[in-house]
């Protein structure tokens, strides 16, 4: 009897009802939309942290650099050999090798963090970069002219008998300043630190027979700007390296160059023993704010940087964007919902009084309050569904729209001062360095989950229940008088 007199006032109410499902399917399309859009930026700073962090990585420990002193060197130097007059012309190049980052911190303490409570694993790596700077010298000549006539090197007194001084024509310098990033992989743990992100697109990586072998692996960004290939030789500091493999990064962009054993980046820094930077992997991720304060407490001087520290450097239109979706378009899809299941229980009122004659006629014949009541709340319900399965589908089609589109957001990696920064590069903002920030294009997609579509189920039940119950309640309030009343 339900089932059948439901069906039935529900054909006979088509527009009502329709009206009152458009509105809920408005305000629970703009929950699917925002959620989606939200999920979309999540996913897009997870790739800039992905790709800057190193994948797998809970947390990293670095050390601050300190002051330099008096008499710490204003910056790099460059020494060339002195040519002979033969060789003015020769081609010279020297390598300028330098720490990237924090202050180098013993390889001992990589043991030392990975015994603390709540360590899965933790791995070293050392950061490098790399100045080359490579030209010729060309050497002038002095002359001196006479009478229109020009004086070899001799100068004055030349056979002209010019008393002329000399001076020097020509001459000068060529040099390319080019720079590029290094990491030092621990070639036995590389699930875990800066080649994690980074997949093998051709080639081989390490082994763990590697650990100070003359190998490389090169981004295959860097590989095609300077023409490297698998088998190429790659030189450094007058070190020569096999390259190996070529990496590509899995999301976004890498920040380092070139990738050599963890022994052989310590020997072109002179830094034998020592790392900059310590990837740590926690045995539960609800844990790390407590393997963060386990490893500053027992382990002083050090900078613990999580992936939420790192997040919060992250600026630039991606940031932005999250913001008002987090933000303005959470308070807004509240504001909407709102509206619509008020709007649903006004007209679901507005209809039940409309149908005094009925309800009381129904009272008449016998039915209780409840079971009136009832009716109403299943008719509400079931419009809350229909305005679900709308606003499902109107958000399915926003959500497709933005993914479709792939907006371009950007976003910057600023420095840090302090080690938050994960870059490793120059420029990139290397562990615990004080670099410029790294800035990168992300193309925002829009993911629709199951749990956003269970949301909105939920949502359209409840919009029907709220509507049902204000209407339940007028309805049951009728008197078979009243249905008297207004057939007179």
């Amino acid at each position: 009897m339900f089932g059948i007199y439901l069906k039935r006032e529900l054909g006979r109410r088509k527009k009502a009802a329709l009206v009152i499902a458009l509105g809920l399917a408005l305000g629970i399309a703009l929950v699917i939309t925002v959620n989606s859009v939200s999920a979309g930026m999540t996913q897009a700073q997870d790739k800039v942290l992905q790709s800057l962090y190193g994948l797998g990585t809970d947390m990293t420990v670095t050390k601050a650099r300190t002051a330099p002193t008096g008499d710490s060197s204003g910056g790099p130097r460059f020494e060339f050999d002195a040519k002979s007059d033969d060789d003015e012309d020769s081609e010279q190049s020297s390598d300028r090798v330098m720490t990237q980052g924090g202050q180098a911190l013993k390889s001992s303490l990589v043991a030392e963090v990975a015994e603390q409570k709540g360590v899965a694993s933790a791995v070293g790596a050392l950061t490098l970069n790399v100045t080359k700077v490579d030209g010729s010298f060309t050497q002038g000549k002095a002359e001196s002219s006479a009478g229109g006539q020009t004086q070899g090197q001799g100068g004055p007194g030349g056979g002209g008998g010019s008393t002329a001084a000399p001076q020097v024509q020509g001459g000068g310098a060529s040099f390319d300043v080019n720079s590029y990033s290094v990491a030092g992989v621990d070639v036995g743990e590389q699930d875990l630190g800066p080649l994690a992100g980074s997949a093998i697109s051709s080639g081989v990586t390490f082994t763990s027979a590697q650990s100070n072998a003359k190998v490389a692996v090169v981004s295959t960004s860097y590989a095609k700007e300077n023409s490297y290939k698998v088998g190429s030789t790659l030189a450094i500091s007058g070190t020569k390296y096999k390259v190996i493999g070529l990496a590509t990064p899995d999301s976004s962009e890498s920040t380092t160059d070139v990738y050599l054993p963890l022994k052989q980046a310590q020997t072109l820094a002179d830094a034998a023993g020592q790392v900059t930077t310590i990837y740590v992997k926690a045995t539960d991720s609800q844990q790390i704010d407590a393997v963060k304060a386990a490893i500053q407490k027992n382990i002083s001087g050090t900078t613990v940087t999580t992936s939420a520290d790192l997040a919060d450097t992250v600026s630039g239109s991606l940031s932005t964007a999250s913001d008002l979706a987090a933000g303005v378009g959470k308070w807004l899809s509240i504001a909407v919902l709102a509206a619509a299941f008020l709007v649903a229980a006004l007209l679901t009122s507005s209809a039940v009084s409309r149908r005094v004659r009925e309800f009381g006629t129904l009272k008449a014949l016998g039915w209780p309050s409840r079971r009136v009541t009832r009716q109403v709340v299943g008719e509400s319900v079931v419009n809350g569904l229909l305005g679900g399965v709308l606003g499902i589908a109107l958000g399915l089609a926003a959500a497709y729209t933005v993914t479709a589109i792939s907006p371009k957001l950007t976003a910057e990696l600023g420095g840090t001062g302090g080690g938050v920064g994960m870059g490793g590069g120059p420029g990139g903002g290397g562990p615990g360095g004080q670099a410029a920030g790294n800035t990168m294009e992300i193309a925002l997609s829009a993911p629709v989950s199951l749990t956003t579509v269970a949301l909105a189920v939920g949502l359209a039940v409840a919009g029907g229940l709220i509507a049902g119950a204000m209407g339940g309640w007028r309805a049951s309030r009728m008197r078979p008088a009243d249905a008297l009343r207004s057939v007179s």
